[in-house]
């Protein structure tokens, strides 16, 4: 099941989210985050009426995703960065898809006109998964990050959405 985050949802959201910066490249973090961080980070996302989802399983949080505006400045305003993340436990059953794909569902209700994904190029299965859903290649930026004793690259991947019938500058 695919339901709103809530408050409740935050420590295992933290927990996955810490997992992801100890032992992944999915994210060019050194140190893990702290509960009072997360409780800000998600009060942020709720001021800012971005979207943040849990993947249910068996009562369990096993995943969650969430996207905001891609970069803080008026024009980008229908342009948003997503992210998601699956508990080590759950990996491979297609959770992140799942949650993508409602994502990408709520970014068209909400009238998005560009998706945006930041992965670091050596997770083939996050690249595959984003061209399956329509995601394609935009670029690459070599020696973006240092993590685990070497440099890492990351591209960029985009979906193209409808978008609104009368955007504005405003």
């Amino acid at each position: 099941m695919i339901r709103p985050m809530t408050l409740e949802d935050l420590e295992v959201v933290n927990e996955i989210y810490n997992d992801a910066i100890l032992n992944t490249t999915a994210l060019y973090k050194y140190s893990p985050e702290t509960i009072e961080q997360r409780i800000e980070w998600f009060n942020a996302k709720q001021q800012n009426n971005d979207p943040s989802f849990v993947f249910e399983e068996n009562g369990e949080v096993a995943g969650f995703a969430t996207y905001s505006q891609f970069r803080p400045y008026p024009a980008y305003k229908y342009t948003v960065e997503h992210s998601v993340y699956v508990h080590n436990n759950h990996q491979r059953k297609g959770i992140a898809t799942k949650l993508l794909k409602h994502l990408i569902a709520e970014a068209e209700q909400q009238q998005v006109k560009t998706i945006i994904a930041c992965i670091d190029s050596s997770n083939e299965g996050s690249i595959i998964a984003h061209e399956k859903l329509g995601f394609y290649y935009t670029g690459k930026i070599n020696n973006a990050g240092y993590k685990f004793g070497r440099w890492l690259d990351i591209v960029y991947y985009q979906l193209d959405l409808k978008g609104p019938d009368f955007p504005n500058e405003k």
